[in-house]
């Protein structure tokens, strides 16, 4: 679920908004093939949607059931909320097969904590070393994913004033420092302004990788030649080649050939997805 989903709906609902009622759509259990997991939701307001169930004929059906109640708030109260199955075939029309439980409940008012915990998906921990170019262009597509970013430089002024809510801006200097406090568990991307920093960060990549076991991913940005020069200087530096076996170079998925910024940039979330999902 993209943060922005979720502030909107918290800003929506704060009163004194005219279309602060809404009702919220939840799937609460999904069996066999199903557009979208236990645990995403969507927001059917009298003028919108906010957040997606998948589409197709299931979310066409659930916000045309969410507008009634909130057409007819009296006799809504009577029945919300409710749980409604839906048999994904030829009484919706879709072919997925599976069978999915929708919730439905008004809500009116602001959010409290525990329901935002409730609508907020697990987000993976991810560093990403560099605000360049691409790493600009990175940030703004992890600001869409279920990702807690922690963005790291070691130069002033690197980050834009506006990031996305998922997203934290770290000034390190020495930059490699930052990795000792990473969350336990967090995909490394390493695109510096310089070799010379992406060689101290992947180091201190792989001490803490020897020592805790707990990167489950390292991408550094670059060549096949940069990472045959990184490989036999952090081997002079007493790493095996099972150690350096766990660092992927180049990062993203294969098969995408494009430069620009905004193309490696989803070339590289596209495999970050595939290690943390």
């Amino acid at each position: 679920m993209s943060a922005s989903h979720l502030h909107e709906l918290q800003r929506r609902l704060k009163p004194p908004l005219a279309h602060g009622a809404a009702v919220l759509v939840t799937v609460q259990q999904a069996q066999g093939s199903a557009p979208r997991e236990e645990g995403a939701w969507m927001a059917v307001f009298a003028d919108t949607v906010l957040n997606t169930l998948g589409g197709g004929h299931l979310e066409f059906d659930a916000i045309a059931l969410a507008r009634s109640c909130l057409l007819e708030p009296q006799a809504a109260e009577a029945i919300l909320p409710q749980v409604r199955r839906y048999a994904l075939g030829p009484s919706l029309g879709q072919c997925c097969g599976g069978v999915v439980h929708l919730r439905f409940e008004r809500l009116e008012g602001a959010l409290d904590p525990d329901r935002v915990d409730v609508l907020r998906l697990p987000a993976h921990p991810m560093a990403l070393f560099g605000g360049g170019h691409v790493g600009k262009a990175l940030v703004q597509v992890l600001g869409t994913l279920p990702m807690d970013v922690l963005w790291v430089d070691s130069r002033d002024g690197i980050f834009p004033e506006r990031v996305p809510d998922n997203v934290r801006c770290e000034h390190s200097e020495p930059v490699q420092d930052a990795v000792a406090d990473l969350a336990p568990g967090s995909a490394v991307v390493v695109m510096s302004f310089s070799h010379a920093e992406d060689l101290d960060i992947i180091h201190a990549c792989l001490k803490r990788q020897r020592e805790r076991a707990d990167l489950p991913y390292i991408g550094l940005i670059g060549s096949r030649t940069k990472w045959a020069t990184f490989s036999r200087r952090l081997r002079e530096r007493g790493f095996t080649d099972a150690e350096l076996g766990h660092i992927t170079c180049p990062i993203g998925v294969p098969g995408i050939a494009g430069k620009a910024p905004e193309v490696v940039a989803v070339a590289v979330a596209a495999q970050l997805l595939q290690h943390t999902s």
